[in-house]
């Protein structure tokens, strides 16, 4: 079974819970909102360490360094199969600073023309309502978990 790892940032504006969420790039995501967006992730190295993982893939999706303490989530398994691991990382990021790695495709397909995307192409915070919409439904757990935790927290 294939393993990713990622981590969810999230803060608290006004009293209320902010998640950061991305959305992936390439032209199959282009048109491709609701149920799209997830948190950034990626999969495991073989025998890496997956909250090492996580931190690698957040700094290359996202250009930022996530730093801090990294609350441990209940793994999901998406619908393809693939087993999530989740932290959560109480933090900032600005979406407009940006800066994802880059993957190289044949676009259009079978062209025999290699085209680059970014693996990311944006992000944006988003309130409880706006993320169970936007991200990927079987990641919706991870935003329930962190409703529990920072509840206990208050």
């Amino acid at each position: 079974m294939k393993q990713s790892a990622g981590l969810l940032l999230f803060r608290l504006i006004n009293e209320q819970l902010e998640f950061f969420l991305v959305h992936p790039g390439g032209p199959f995501f282009a048109r491709k909102e609701e149920g799209f967006w997830t948190i950034p992730k990626g999969e495991l190295d073989e025998g890496e360490n997956p909250l090492h993982a996580a931190i690698r893939e957040f700094e290359e999706e996202t250009g930022f360094k996530p730093q801090g303490q990294f609350i441990e989530l209940a793994p999901i398994t998406q619908k393809g199969g693939k087993k999530v691991m989740c932290w959560a990382l109480q933090g900032d990021a600005n979406p407009e600073h940006l800066k994802s790695n880059l993957f190289e495709m044949e676009w259009p397909p079978r062209s025999g023309k290699m085209k680059t995307f970014p693996e990311i192409d944006r992000a944006a915070w988003f309130s409880y309502e706006e993320a169970a919409r936007y991200i990927n439904e079987k990641q919706i757990p991870f935003l329930l978990e962190i409703m529990q935790k920072t509840k206990l927290k208050e």
